[in-house]
């Protein structure tokens, strides 16, 4: 049967009719949004295909299934790769597939510094987005069995130690690694750091280089300027040497966990804590919080002198009065007791 030039153009339009509601239809499927509320979708390491649907079923990222499927087919998605994906409300399956498919093999540039125990370590880094759980690195920062593995120097790592490889500064490692790789990335740092010169100036001292750490981070405590370091470095050295108390009163207010403490008194010297360097003596178990290059560099070249005792300045600049004898020191504190007093 002949059709008329009417027929074929009224079959024309019926398929450009069709044509275009299925490319609206597509259109629709790819790009209107599919997500009914913002969810945080995490995949694990080896998950499959399937059990990445059920994950974003499970965390409300997905109101059509059957779309999305049928998006992932178009859009080629078979690889499935981890990390923890956020979508936002109303997303659309093509965004969420082109997330899915790039995965998250991305540079993250974090920085910690001013940090005195592991769990303020954990809170500042918390703030970053890694794949991982932060309570995951806390958990091995806290395993003994786990940090014995790790000898840095001929050391092995303790939970009173650890912190010490966490050396502040400025750091960039990618988003989808795992908790223990953070962790050996963070210790290749503090071995790299230990060069041959370190490692022979720390023999020179007579100490470890974990120790050196652990002096450092009380020199730090006593004061932050660099030009004083290395002379409290000396005064503590001098005590080591002559077996007396180090008497340093951070180690105090770190035995009590109370910053707030401006002044230790006798009542805080009593406190029993074997970081308590009033009470035992030699260096506490471990670092009193995470040493400064500039500090552990002014231990391992600390100033030679005769000074067993120091004071803080009567000026309140933050500096100290220096002294070799008990009786010469007990001059500089009341110097330093007159001005508080004045101040009331």
């Amino acid at each position: 049967m002949k059709l008329s030039k009417k027929n074929i153009r009224h079959i024309i339009y019926c398929v450009l009719a069709v044509c275009i509601v299925a490319a609206i239809s597509f259109v629709y499927m790819l790009f209107s949004g599919n997500t009914s509320q913002k969810s945080t979708v995490v995949i694990a390491q080896n998950s499959t295909y399937e059990q990445v649907i059920a994950e974003m079923k499970r965390q409300g990222a997905l109101e059509n299934e059957n779309s999305f499927r049928l998006t992932c087919k178009l859009l080629f998605y078979k690889s499935v790769k981890p990390g923890k994906y956020v979508f936002e409300k109303g997303e659309s399956n093509f965004s969420m597939v082109i997330k899915l498919r790039k995965g998250q093999h991305f540079p993250v540039k974090f920085t910690f510094n001013n940090v005195r125990t592991k769990k303020q370590l954990i809170q500042k880094l918390s703030k970053y987005e890694f794949y991982f759980e932060w309570k995951d690195l806390e958990r091995l920062l806290n395993d003994r069995e786990f940090l014995k593995n790790y000898r840095p120097n001929g050391e092995p790592l303790k939970p009173e130690t650890v912190i010490a490889i966490f050396r502040p500064d400025t750091y960039e490692f990618y988003y989808d690694i795992t908790a223990k790789e953070f962790f050996e990335k963070i210790y290749s740092y503090y071995v790299a750091f230990w060069t041959e010169e370190r490692l022979a100036a720390a023999k020179e001292t007579g100490l470890t280089p974990m120790e050196v750490c652990t002096l450092a981070s009380i020199v730090e405590e006593e004061n932050h300027r660099p030009k004083e370091q290395p002379r409290i470095a000396g005064l503590y050295m001098n005590r080591l040497h002559k077996d007396m108390l180090l008497q340093a009163d951070p180690t105090v207010i770190f035995a009590i966990g109370d910053y707030s403490i401006r002044r230790v008194i006798n009542q805080h010297t009593r406190y029993e804590s074997p970081y308590n360097t009033y009470l035992h003596k030699g260096l506490p178990p471990g670092p009193i919080r995470l040493p400064s290059t500039c500090a552990i560099d002014a231990v391992l070249h600390y100033e030679h002198h005769n000074y067993l005792y120091m004071c803080a300045k009567e000026d309140f600049s933050g500096y100290h009065n220096f002294a070799q004898t008990y009786n010469e020191h007990l001059k500089n504190a009341r110097k330093y007791q007159n001005a508080l007093n004045k101040r009331k």
